[in-house]
């Protein structure tokens, strides 16, 4: 550690325990990697914290159409989420990291 701070302006900011979307608990093993609380957050600002879970959120035999019903008004919002949604699925930390490690 010195030897970076040798070369680089750094600050100790103590234990890790949130980064990027992971929560990090530690333990006498190792970490344990957690993306509970960024899912929950995705979930608050999309504003459906109280709808009911599914085992299947979409209709996967749909037809969707460009010239079909109405532009979304907060194109924005909806890009931010979606973003979001894929972050958390390719960051998702591999099983052997999912426990104690």
């Amino acid at each position: 550690m010195s030897l970076l701070a040798s070369e680089f302006a750094m600050k100790d900011l103590g234990t890790l325990s949130y980064f990027l979307g992971l929560a990090v608990t530690h333990h006498p093993g190792g970490l344990f990697l957690s993306q509970r609380k960024y899912a929950s957050e995705i979930i608050e600002r999309a504003d459906m914290t109280s709808c009911k879970p599914s085992a299947t959120p979409v209709d996967t035999k749909s037809k969707l159409s460009t010239s079909l019903g109405s532009p979304y008004k907060h194109p924005t919002h909806y890009r931010r989420l979606a973003g979001a949604l894929q972050y958390l699925s390719v960051r998702r930390p591999p099983a052997s990291a999912a426990g104690v490690c």
